[in-house]
């Protein structure tokens, strides 16, 4: 037995060192088989998946890096299709615009000549009228002269005769 009194700890005795050195290399044996060995794998499996995460996270920066391109060249096709709708918009309401005016023109013209044509119509109309008017106020102030005046039948005859032919001059 080991006395208390002898014990040196920087001289340890063969006894103490040979199962010191077996219950450690038993203990470094268990510690890798249940320890060391699933936490490597967990190590190499974490890297694993780091791995995994960044190369698909560079993945997704190409895609995104392609989507923006693919974005920007949808816009400027949209927004040249947009001008090009614009325009057209702005042909088709010049072209409206002026086929209402030349119908405009149009109907203005058609209904200036109807005026004229009416204002000639009833103009010549109440022309007419009057001239008939007067005619009939000549007839019936020369008839009332022409009873006062003329007595007897010869003077009536040479009258209406006079008359005739004035009428046939004009």
């Amino acid at each position: 037995m080991i006395s208390l009194l002898n014990f040196n700890p920087f001289m340890p005795s063969p006894g103490l060192v040979f199962w010191t050195v077996i219950i450690f290399v038993l203990f470094w044996w268990i510690m890798g088989k249940f320890a060391f060995t699933p936490i490597a794998k967990a190590l190499e499996k974490r890297e694993g998946d780091i791995q995994d995460a960044l190369d698909q996270a560079k993945k997704a920066k190409e895609e995104m890096a392609n989507m923006k391109y693919e974005n920007e060249k949808l816009l400027a096709e949209a927004r040249e299709e947009r001008s090009k709708i614009l325009q057209e918009a702005k042909d088709i309401k010049n072209q409206i615009v002026n086929e209402a005016k030349d119908k405009a023109k149009e109907e203005a013209s058609r209904i200036v000549a109807s005026a004229k044509t009416e204002i000639d119509n009833q103009k010549k109309a109440a022309l007419v009228e009057v001239k008939n008017q007067v005619g009939n106020m000549a007839l019936e102030i020369a008839e009332k002269v022409i009873k006062k005046q003329l007595a007897g039948n010869q003077e009536q005859e040479s009258l209406v005769k006079s008359m005739v032919d004035d009428m046939n001059l004009n």
